[in-house]
């Protein structure tokens, strides 16, 4: 059995619908499931639906059968003000599924971020080791929690501590696509622009406040959903791999670059306008993050990622326009 936490999330149902179409496993998604995330698991084959508070109950129940563990689930709001809620998710549970790995024996799969790279001043290299790591400064609880859990599991490597067979921590970069619908404001500019751009409505861009960047082409690594599900499936098939790895397209693009590909999608001519960053952002805002992609290349994987003219066009055509399709 694979255990999927945030199995009925964004990155995670994505997860879950590779995994039931190319895996004979049993899969068990653990996850606080709505009626929205109901549907992103409607689908594909489920064999336990767990809240994260019974979680490690049910492996207590099931250590057995469970082989590995991928784990997605986390508080992933940038903006939450409850911080001991957000370290109880992102550091603490995520402790407690290290050392139940480690003491079973089972492989850990997880979700780290590259919120942990912060405003990217010290760059975005993948480094695993503790010196390194502590270069980064994070800007939010959110970047925080996930920098301190890579902190911890760097400590306990470089001490020699036990470990699980395989542990392998992703710095997922902006990522898109489809089953993000419950994420609120928390979900991808382009599931927002969509809705907007079908309505008549001017697309809004920030303008630069920084020289050396023209207006609207602030710099993203955006990457699509099924790049970050095809490095999950490579590492679930490679148990020899282990270390942290920036999981990004490895190629920075603009706002303004993403907003014409969401218009050539719906077949529009661009409508954009640009705005004033509001104050509070403009001190701590990124104008520019890319992934490195040596250290995963280097561990073999070797697949292309897919361009994001065409990960957008699929994403809008397929799934945002005129309404939404669930993968």
């Amino acid at each position: 059995m694979i255990v999927i936490t945030g199995g009925a999330g964004f990155i995670g149902s994505n997860v879950l619908s590779a995994m039931s179409k190319g895996s004979n496993a049993g899969l068990a998604v653990c996850d606080w499931v709505d009626a929205d995330k109901r549907q992103n698991i409607a689908e594909h084959r489920v064999s336990e639906i767990v809240s994260p508070d019974h979680l490690f109950e049910f492996l207590g129940d099931r250590a057995s059968d469970v082989e590995m563990i991928v784990h997605m689930g986390a508080n992933s709001s940038t903006t939450d003000p409850d911080v001991d809620l957000v370290f109880h998710y992102n550091l603490d549970f995520s402790v407690r599924l290290w050392n139940w790995c480690t003491e079973h024996r089972r492989r850990l799969i997880y979700a780290s971020s590259a919120s942990t790279y912060g405003d990217g001043s010290s760059g975005f290299d993948d480094a695993e080791s503790r010196a390194h790591l502590m270069t980064l400064r994070p800007l939010n609880a959110y970047g925080i929690s996930k920098h301190a859990f890579d902190m911890r599991i760097a400590r306990w490597a470089e001490s020699g501590a036990p470990r699980p067979p395989q542990w392998a921590g992703l710095k997922f970069f902006n990522v898109y696509g489809p089953n993000e619908y419950h994420k609120g404001e928390m979900k991808s500019v382009i599931a927002k622009m969509v809705p907007q751009i079908e309505r008549g409505a001017t697309v809004k861009l920030f303008r630069s406040h920084r020289p050396g960047f023209s207006d609207g082409e602030q710099m993203r690594d955006f990457v699509y959903v099924r790049d970050c599900v095809a490095v999950i499936d490579w590492l679930a098939r490679r148990p020899d791999v282990s270390g942290l790895f920036n999981v990004g397209s490895g190629t920075a693009r603009t706002f303004l670059d993403l907003t014409r590909a969401v218009f050539a999608a719906l077949g529009q001519e661009p409508r954009i306008e640009f705005v004033d960053m509001p104050l509070n952002l403009r001190e701590r805002y990124q104008y520019f993050t890319e992934a490195p992609l040596g250290k995963l290349h280097a561990a073999g994987y070797d697949r292309p990622a897919t361009s994001l003219e065409d990960g957008v066009g699929d994403y809008v055509r397929n799934f945002l326009k005129g309404g939404l399709r669930y993968a």
